[in-house]
């Protein structure tokens, strides 16, 4: 993978999920914008394999959002307390930090950022 592509995707992925995180919350933190950036980094790397499936995909994004989440809420939440998120009220949490209900939610947003990635593989492996 190349330099461009790895900046690409984590532009395409910094911009991608703070419009979802404002959309959905009104608001984003400017911490949740490089932890989308870094995330679409990983899943495109994750998804440019050519013998990835979609399934496989969604499992290993799910895996991966859900790793990223928890060492940015770590920092962002137990240590700087800057109070991001909390979901210290759902099910089955760890620490606040992450849960089963949204690693389901990662799970099901890899689906499109599968697509997302080939489509940007495609279009970047022709330059």
């Amino acid at each position: 993978m190349k330099q461009y592509e790895r900046l690409f995707a984590f532009l395409m992925g910094y911009f991608i999920y703070s419009l979802i995180e404002i959309i959905n919350r009104g608001y984003t933190h400017w911490t949740m914008s490089l932890t989308g950036g870094v995330v679409l980094m990983l899943l495109y790397a994750v998804n440019t394999r050519s013998r990835m499936t979609l399934m496989k995909s969604c499992f290993i994004g799910a895996l991966l959002i859900t790793s990223v989440e928890l060492t940015v809420g770590i920092f962002d939440n137990l240590i700087m307390h800057w109070n991001v998120w909390d979901y210290s009220g759902m099910p089955m949490n760890f620490l606040g930090q992450i849960c089963p209900l949204f690693s389901c939610c990662w799970f099901m947003l890899c689906i499109p950022a599968y697509f997302l990635c080939r489509m940007m593989r495609r279009r970047l492996s022709q330059q």
